[in-house]
């Protein structure tokens, strides 16, 4: 298997896929190297694939089997051991996590702070973040700048000021830094997550990585208690909102560790998943500038010279088609995988209790059997969302555990994206290009090099 990025001039980056087989040390290898590279290639053109490498295992790539799994048979394929394994230290039991009757009433629990109207009452703060954004690009002149770095440090600001907003005694950067080095670090599949050792055995690099993870929960733990105590004026933001959710069925509210988790979930899942995917669009603006110049046009004409608000989100179709299409070629969260409760047949194939149910996600969105040139960068193919089935694009997942927070994610990407590219000309450094490499998520590994020149 090939080690570069394979690159043609029609072509943004993307990751050759496996063509034999792997054993078990071969994939424990090529997991912990990448995770892309243990899909086969054939993932790309067959609606599943199956296999063993320590115990069986099944990738569906077909968007029936894809509905039967994450809606109709949805608790007979909970999270993989291997997900909760790595995800635990870090998010406890919180809604990516949880399973069954505790997934239920935290997910009814939390709903109601994901509300169109609680979403944009907190685009404010997207489009200060977005302008601060803008503000650091100019200042730093025509030289290349990592927008993979910038875009991170945004979207960062945005989710520290929606979960701790008015709490000085937060150390933001500290924060920060424990959740980069753990996904960096302790996300790693090791041998014994592989061999289905059970999660009680200690895995190293996550033991070292937790002591930061253990601090941040603690700072987590005291600005519940302190918001809590003395409230605050203004606008609600997230933390207010899930201090007075309630199970509108039962009455039951989260404790301090509950609120902790699902924060630290939504404080990962909201900067890093949105950081990507606007660092992703951004490379792919400037490797098409036809795109990048149809963009622009249509974020001048609805902005003018001022930064995107909330409001103007549904007036950029375009930059929502961008942002759509930079997800399917670089979901963020390439690949998931589930674990098989109960008999069932998916695709033909017999699947059985304890076998490994996987829906590589990087492969689904370049599958041939359901995208005309899958590689190819195309935002039009999203001007037609009725066109395209329904569990064949699935960056935020689906069925009843879509993403919560999906709609936040998108209007923050197209507020930030529309603003920087209504003010700048990105150009790709030459000799630059970024590496598609997951470990917990899809990065750009190198970072997006970018030229930025004022419009």
């Amino acid at each position: 298997m090939k080690d570069q990025v394979a690159e043609t001039p029609a072509l943004p980056v993307r990751v050759p896929l496996v063509t034999r087989p792997l054993n078990l040390m071969q994939s424990l290898a090529a997991a912990r190297r990448n995770i892309l590279e243990i899909i086969p290639e054939i993932a790309t053109r067959q609606p599943i694939v199956s296999g063993r490498t320590g115990t069986r295992w099944h990738m569906v790539m077909d968007p029936v089997a894809l509905r039967r799994i994450l809606l109709e048979r949805l608790d007979d394929y909970p999270k993989s051991d291997v997900t909760k394994t790595l995800l635990r230290p870090a998010i406890g039991e919180s809604l990516f996590v949880a399973e069954g009757a505790d997934w239920r009433w935290q997910r009814r629990a939390a709903a109601p702070a994901f509300t169109h109207r609680n979403v944009l009452a907190l685009a404010p703060v997207m489009t200060a973040a977005a302008e601060r954004a803008a503000g650091r690009v100019a200042q730093a002149g025509p030289r290349a700048l990592d927008m993979l770095d910038e875009m991170v440090a945004t979207t960062f600001d945005v989710i520290s000021e929606v979960t701790f907003s008015g709490d000085e005694g937060v150390d933001r950067a500290k924060v920060h830094a424990a959740i980069e080095h753990y996904i960096a670090d302790a996300g790693r599949i090791s041998l014994f997550d592989m061999l289905g050792f059970p999660e009680w055995v200690p895995r190293p690099g996550r033991m070292v990585a937790g002591g930061a993870m253990l601090e941040t929960k603690r700072v987590a733990d005291r600005a519940i208690e302190a918001r809590a105590a003395r409230g605050r004026d203004g606008v609600p933001d997230l933390l207010d909102l899930l201090l007075g959710a309630e199970d509108p069925q039962t009455g039951r509210a989260m404790s301090v560790e509950e609120l902790r988790d699902n924060l630290l979930t939504f404080i990962v899942a909201g900067h890093e998943t949105t950081a990507l995917t606007l660092a992703w669009s951004l490379y792919l603006c400037a490797f098409d500038q036809d795109v990048q110049d149809r963009a622009r046009a249509d974020a001048q004409a609805v902005l003018g010279s001022r930064a995107c608000t909330g409001e103007d989100v549904e007036n950029l179709p375009y930059i929502r088609q961008i942002c759509e299409e930079a997800l399917r070629l670089y979901p963020p969260a390439g690949a998931v995988s589930r674990t098989a409760r109960a008999p069932d047949t998916l695709c033909g194939r017999e699947i059985r209790p304890g076998d490994t149910v996987m829906i590589p996600i990087y492969a689904l969105h370049r599958n041939l059997l359901l995208w005309d040139a899958p590689d190819a960068f195309r935002p039009d193919r999203f001007s037609d969302r009725k066109a395209i089935p329904r569990y064949a694009w699935l960056p935020f997942g689906d069925g009843p555990r879509i993403c919560i927070g999906a709609s936040f994610a998108m209007q923050e990407a197209v507020i930030i994206l529309a603003t920087l590219l209504a003010r700048f000309r990105f150009r790709p450094v030459p000799g630059r290009a970024p590496r598609p490499m997951m470990i917990l998520t899809l990065r750009p590994e190198g970072g997006v090099w970018l030229q930025a020149e004022a419009v």
